[in-house]
């Protein structure tokens, strides 16, 4: 169990760890320039003593939809089990480097006081770095919007292309136009939108799909960049001017006597929030089986 600090969990063996690391900063500081950087572009700079506070950031997530496995909502359980929350803890350096130094990125010693912020919400990425703050106030929690654009994606329910055509149940012919079209929804085509916040900051995401590339079976492959164009008696033989494909041959040769048609969706994220801005991508697959034969000619 830790002790108490002005209120706060203290940690001790966290303390220890981080003392002795921020010692290993400080003799390293002694035999470099004061300019050398860690990777994260923080300084080095000297270790004092510290008191330790900590921090739990829970992580609310909105949708529109029912995220995966039909929930939306921060799962139930200990906080030790629940992976919607960031814990971070905030070291106060005492021993001060000067009031030039990087580490103050610009700020006023005199008024501020300085922490060391490592933030791990279970995974492999565990960022670390200095927090300047106003005398006397707690650190804030500091999230990476990128992290919650990710964490609102996950929340999502993003499936793979609702195929309407192909059908399995059809049969297709050597040499007449296929064509090829999706059923759109949230989940499936999009749009789809998110919001994860954390320590003030609220990210939002939308997702939908921008391509969907269809593997047909027989070697080759299709590039839609939409959901296709439905069928209709009145078209006729004509090719479809969206999204189509006429196969050369039969599947008779084929495992089942049918093709194994892959339909793979890429979706685009833009999400914005705290300032910034991006995207990600995800792809999602849908598998049919196709049969395909030739015109049987009676004399």
């Amino acid at each position: 169990m830790g002790d108490e600090v002005d209120g706060h969990e203290v940690d001790r063996t966290r303390t220890v760890l981080l003392t002795r690391r921020l010692a290993v900063l400080a003799s390293a500081a002694v035999l470099t320039s004061p300019g050398i950087a860690l990777a994260d572009g923080d300084p080095i700079i000297g270790a004092g003593s510290c008191q330790v506070i900590k921090f739990c950031v829970d992580v609310g997530v909105g949708d529109d939809t029912t995220g995966r496995g039909g929930q939306a909502d921060v799962p139930q359980g200990g906080a030790d089990d629940d992976p919607s929350k960031v814990k971070c803890t905030y070291t106060k350096v005492d021993q001060r480097p000067p009031a030039d130094h990087p580490v103050w990125k610009g700020k006023d010693p005199k008024k501020n006081d300085l922490y060391f912020r490592s933030c791990s919400d279970g995974g492999q990425d565990n960022p670390a770095g200095f927090v300047v703050v106003p005398t006397g106030q707690p650190p804030a929690p500091q999230v990476d919007p990128q992290e919650l654009a990710q964490r609102a994606v996950d929340s999502m329910t993003l499936l793979g292309p609702a195929i309407a055509s192909p059908r399995a149940a059809g049969k297709y012919t050597v040499g007449v136009p296929m064509w090829m079209w999706v059923h759109q929804s949230a989940t499936t085509y999009g749009p789809n939108t998110a919001t994860a916040s954390a320590g003030g900051v609220t990210v939002t995401a939308t997702a939908k799909v921008s391509k969907i590339v269809w593997a047909m079976g027989d070697g080759t492959s299709v590039t839609c960049n939409g959901p296709g164009t439905p069928y209709t008696p009145s078209e006729g033989m004509a090719q479809s001017p969206t999204c189509g494909h006429v196969y050369s041959k039969t599947s008779a040769g084929a495992q089942n006597g049918k093709f194994p048609v892959t339909a793979t969706s890429t979706w685009l994220i833009d999400w914005q929030g705290g300032g910034q801005a991006g995207q990600l991508t995800e792809v999602r697959q849908t598998n049919v089986q196709t049969s395909v034969g030739e015109v049987q000619v009676v004399r």
